[in-house]
């Protein structure tokens, strides 16, 4: 897996696009990833993570995370799509001030989702539980974020 390169480049290569806020599609990604947010708290109380059900888990809070940090892109005007569009978004993550931990991180979760969806990789339980956690945990962080209109 290669760096994440530094958003300003995405900007640079076209795949970010500046543009006016989009606060009506903001808005409705935020709605969306609570919602995703909530049902992910609702299955964990039923359902076990388990090697069978990882991936499950994997790809609900990688899509959750995605829909949050897109909704503050968009609330700052910025529109991503294209190839590098994911990588683009996890690169924001610096620009949200998150710690290069939690960006190389949320760059390793995008990878590996990848994999999932695209290559039918499957993921262990213990990756899903270290996922888990850092959804709760930076969830909340960029909710504070976009709530404070930090940055």
């Amino acid at each position: 897996m290669k760096p994440i390169r530094k958003f300003q480049e995405f900007i640079h290569e076209g795949i970010v696009k500046i543009q006016t806020p989009d606060k009506s599609r903001a808005e409705f990604l935020l709605q969306e990833s609570e919602n995703s947010y909530q049902l992910l708290l609702k299955i964990l109380k039923t359902l076990k993570v388990e090697d069978s059900s990882a991936n499950l888990f994997i790809k609900t809070c990688y899509d959750l995370l995605m829909e949050t940090i897109r909704a503050k892109m968009l609330l700052q005007g910025y529109n991503v799509s294209g190839n590098g569009a994911h990588e683009a978004e996890v690169a924001y993550l610096r620009v949200l001030e998150l710690n290069e931990a939690e960006v190389q991180f949320a760059d390793q979760l995008r990878f590996f989702r990848n994999g999932i969806i695209y290559y039918g990789t499957v993921i262990d339980k213990e990756y899903a539980e270290k996922v888990i956690k850092f959804t709760k945990i930076n969830y909340i962080k960029l909710k504070e974020i976009i709530k404070n209109n930090k940055k």
